[in-house]
């Protein structure tokens, strides 16, 4: 009788071809087999889910309707293989209230945390979001 249902195919929410662009700044990966590229879109669907529950459980905690920075540092600080590779990469929390009280307009951009020199073959996390469009143009002097 299961034979007869139709079985819909499961398919990943992330955009596989942004996917398979980041696998691919891995300077070592030449090809990515679809099966991989299919597990690894899956992987990041689940490790996002993950960290949006924990996050919300943490606000919940709280009492607050809304997550926010200081919540999602206290979940994956919570998880130590998550805090592992994860918490650096994270935006420090704001320094005192005062900084959270200006407009948007004085913002400054968030910066990451201090680069630490990372283990060999490895990079920081937002390497792998950078826009190319957000780096300084290339200029050619004409002799």
């Amino acid at each position: 009788m299961a034979e007869d249902e139709a079985i819909d195919p499961i398919r990943p929410e992330f955009p596989t071809g942004r996917v398979k662009r980041i696998m691919k700044l891995d300077k070592d990966i030449n090809k990515i087999n679809s099966e991989a590229l299919f597990l690894v879109s899956c992987s990041t669907d689940l490790f996002l889910r993950f960290l949006a529950e924990r996050s919300a459980e943490v606000a919940t905690e709280k009492k607050k309707k809304t997550v926010k920075l200081d919540h999602l540092r206290t979940a994956v600080k919570r998880h130590r293989p998550t805090s592992d590779f994860l918490l650096d990469s994270l935006p420090m929390p704001a320094e005192s209230t005062q900084s959270a009280a200006r407009t948007v307009t004085e913002r400054e951009p968030s910066r990451p945390v201090a680069d630490k020199t990372a283990a060999a073959g490895t990079r920081r996390i937002d390497h792998f979001f950078r826009k190319p469009g957000n780096e300084a143009p290339i200029q050619i002097n004409d002799a």
